[in-house]
């Protein structure tokens, strides 16, 4: 089974760990999912401002994200939820703080797609 990764735009729009003067504006995120690691699992990577360069990866369930999509859910760290038509909201929580990020729908539909196609692709010998 493959690696599926796929880069995405998304809003932050709060975040412990950015500064005051930040604008919230479109970041690269970028969304892993690894049947061989874990085939239930789907991995977000946050740029990690205000904490130098690096990535905040959060790694939680493929039913979640799916299941956000049309309605919210999720509890402890990771929520997520529909946001109008075209967007979804999804929650990070840690001891210091949240962040609160917006995608578009479209965006995770075409993300989760390519990670049920890589788990019904056949191993090659």
């Amino acid at each position: 089974m493959s690696v599926v990764e796929q880069y995405a735009r998304a809003h932050i729009l709060t975040d412990a760990d950015l500064p005051d003067e930040d604008d919230g504006g479109a970041l690269p995120v970028v969304l892993r999912y690894d049947p061989d690691r874990d085939p239930r699992a789907v991995c977000v990577g946050l740029p990690a401002r205000g904490r130098g360069p690096g990535v905040r990866e959060w790694t939680f369930s493929r039913s979640l994200l799916e299941q956000g999509l049309r309605a919210p859910t999720g509890t402890g760290e990771v929520r997520v939820w529909p946001c109008g038509r075209v967007q979804v909201v999804v929650e990070f929580h840690t001891p210091q703080g949240c962040s609160v990020v917006q995608f578009e729908t479209k965006a995770l539909i075409r993300f989760l797609r390519r990670t049920h196609t890589a788990v019904a692709q056949p191993v090659a010998h």
